[in-house]
């Protein structure tokens, strides 16, 4: 491989590899060789293990508040093939790759071969350097998408919002009372209210319990002041 292309790969990770031919493995599709085992698939199966790790870590230590659940969700959307592929391209990574005919770098490219070069190249700055420089390599990379995804499910979630608020200034757990439900079975809607220390908040209506409860508990937030009516 291209001396000059291992050597911008390495600026682009900033990363020396003691190793460069891990890199260059890294950066070779099963495309171009005749034993697979000489592509970056094994590195690929090697980084997304090191991606997982690193964004739990990173969602466990930098948000306490955060549920399992919640933390699942988002460390599956920013280990995600589509988020890793976004991440190659945007870093300049997609264009390196080393492929066989008839495959081409930039838009054509398919996301399972931009979202493995990035899980690979985890996987070989491992090899080389251990944990922590490919922690350093994850987190550079990962961390405005983690913070985005934390955002959007907080935004998404108002449940979840709300029962932080409520555990953090009341030292309780909001409850739900259903008040009313209209309609057939097969087409019921159901009234929901939020009950926070004996409190009851506006009721929300939905086409089923839990979107009433969402709603019942934006409308807690808003009258709490922590959230605009009309937030998406």
């Amino acid at each position: 491989m291209d001396a000059a292309v291992l050597d911008k790969c390495q600026d682009l990770v900033q990363y020396r590899f003691s190793d460069l031919q891990l890199l260059a493995q890294a950066l070779t599709h099963a495309s171009t060789v005749g034993d697979r085992l000489q592509s970056n698939e094994r590195l690929e199966f090697l980084g997304d293990a090191v991606l997982g790790l690193v964004v739990c870590n990173a969602l466990y230590d930098a948000y306490p508040d955060l549920l399992e659940g919640e933390m699942t969700k988002i460390k599956s959307l920013v280990v995600s093939r589509e988020v890793c592929a976004l991440i190659a391209e945007e870093s300049g990574l997609a264009e390196l790759l080393f492929l066989g005919k008839g495959m081409s770098t930039g838009d054509s490219l398919p996301q399972s071969v931009s979202g493995a070069a990035f899980e690979a190249v985890i996987g070989a700055v491992y090899c080389d350097g251990g944990l922590e420089p490919a922690r350093q390599y994850v987190l550079r990379m990962v961390h405005p998408k983690i913070v985005e995804a934390v955002e959007d499910e907080h935004k998404r979630n108002y449940k979840s919002m709300l029962q932080q608020v409520a555990q953090r200034r009341w030292g309780t757990t909001p409850a739900y009372e259903l008040l009313d439900e209209k309609g057939p079975d097969h087409s019921k809607c159901f009234e929901i209210a939020v009950v926070i220390n004996s409190k009851h908040y506006p009721s929300a209506w939905g086409t089923n319990k839990k979107q009433a409860e969402q709603g019942a508990a934006k409308h807690a937030l808003v009258a709490m002041g922590l959230i605009d009516d009309d937030d998406e």
